[in-house]
């Protein structure tokens, strides 16, 4: 019988949230909680892990609503009581203050990070660069390795900080591969041995309430643009 030297993580993004209201105005990014569609996404990916019968040893979020309601819905779904690790470290890449970017840089500000292999010192929304990012989050997979009291663990997090783990996962280097698609509410699968290049991928962008992901052809932050672009009128 060969042993399971391997360890496994689920990483989810957390469900669907609303960043504008109709007329294109911003609400607080660190406070919208899941919108109806999200809290659907969050117990569909819970139906799954109770389908497939996954237990989780520790659950870790950043700390923001989103991703601790999408933690508490997947854990109402498989009927486990565990207490949220939450690692502020892996909040989402921040961004700067919309006002301040003109309407011709409005597209490089919202969709630059996520586009090809990113250079570190791409900016988001004028804010946190790509490298600051990677600069916070990848000390957090060393202490989640480091930990040897868990075998399987779940993770729910941001977007941009996904791409951020899958990259390394899948590379071993510090890349960040922004196109890799993260849809609100996807669950990803990675094992992790003891040597730092042991990684591999099992499930990307896995999608339970739109297994095909026909609905729509845009990335998250091409809809966000067209949605606060009527705050400017254009």
């Amino acid at each position: 019988m060969i042993s399971q030297s391997r360890r496994r993580v689920y990483l989810m993004r957390h469900g669907s949230v609303t960043y504008f209201d109709a007329a294109g105005k911003p609400y607080l990014p660190e406070s919208v909680p899941l919108n109806e569609l999200g809290r659907a996404q969050a117990a569909a990916a819970g139906k799954v892990f109770a389908q497939e019968d996954i237990r989780f040893d520790r659950v870790i979020v950043s700390g923001l609503p989103r991703t601790v309601e999408t933690a508490n819905c997947v854990l109402a779904e498989t009927g486990q009581q565990i207490a949220l690790d939450e690692w502020p470290e892996l909040a989402e890449i921040r961004g700067g203050k919309l006002a301040g970017i003109a309407d011709a840089d409005l597209k490089e500000a919202f969709t630059g990070a996520f586009e090809g292999v990113a250079p570190e010192h791409k900016r988001f929304l004028g804010g946190e660069s790509i490298g600051e990012l990677m600069d916070r989050v990848h000390p957090c997979l060393g202490r989640l390795r480091a930990d040897s009291t868990w075998d399987t663990v779940l993770l729910v997090l941001h977007g941009g900080v996904n791409r951020a783990i899958l990259s390394y996962a899948l590379t071993g280097q510090r890349l960040f591969l922004g196109n890799l698609a993260q849809t609100a509410g996807c669950i990803n699968a990675l094992d992790v041995g003891d040597a730092d290049a042991d990684w591999v991928a099992r499930l990307i962008n896995f999608s339970p309430p739109s297994l095909l992901q026909g609905e729509s052809r845009n990335t998250t932050m091409e809809t966000l643009l067209e949605q606060y672009k009527k705050a400017r009128g254009i």
